[in-house]
């Protein structure tokens, strides 16, 4: 039986559980759409097949969040993101960039914390983004595994 919520934002911040993985925030399976209008994407040549990038923009919902939902305004997170990035040459000026990627939580810290949630589990970034990279190549491993891989995604 479903338990009684007094609000949306109780739930949302309620510990949850997806194969004996323990969370907070949006149910496994929930998904919302975001605009990015007006991003800065900054990119340098570091090799001749590496390159550093920052993207500097506001993003917004597509569609209004219903009233008292979600983390509490001034609460960050990090993400770390393993994408493809396709693109299409239209001119010397413009292209047609498509991502399709996965997106990992590393952390979130809320407005009156002092640090990061995986801090107070005396964990670090670099842990946490070590785990989740040797997680991906593992899959990427098993998925080659008698076959000719295209995409990890």
């Amino acid at each position: 039986m479903a338990k009684a919520h007094n609000g949306k934002r109780e739930y949302y911040n309620e510990i949850k559980d997806f194969n004996g993985q323990k969370y907070t925030g949006m149910q496994v399976g929930g998904s919302h759409s975001w605009r990015y209008d007006k991003g800065i994407w900054k990119e340098t040549k570091v090799t001749p097949d590496q390159w550093k990038f920052e993207f500097d923009c506001l993003k917004s919902r597509m569609h209004q969040a219903p009233p008292e939902t979600g983390a509490l305004d001034k609460t960050e997170y990090q993400w770390y993101i393993i994408a493809v990035q396709k693109v299409v040459k239209m001119d010397e000026n413009t292209y047609n960039t498509v991502m399709k990627g996965a997106k990992f939580k590393i952390g979130h810290k809320r407005p009156n914390w002092n640090n990061w949630n995986y801090q107070y589990h005396h964990e670090c970034y670099e842990d946490k983004v070590i785990k989740i990279l040797e997680e991906v190549i593992a899959q990427l491993k098993a998925k080659k595994h008698g076959r000719e891989l295209t995409s990890y995604f």
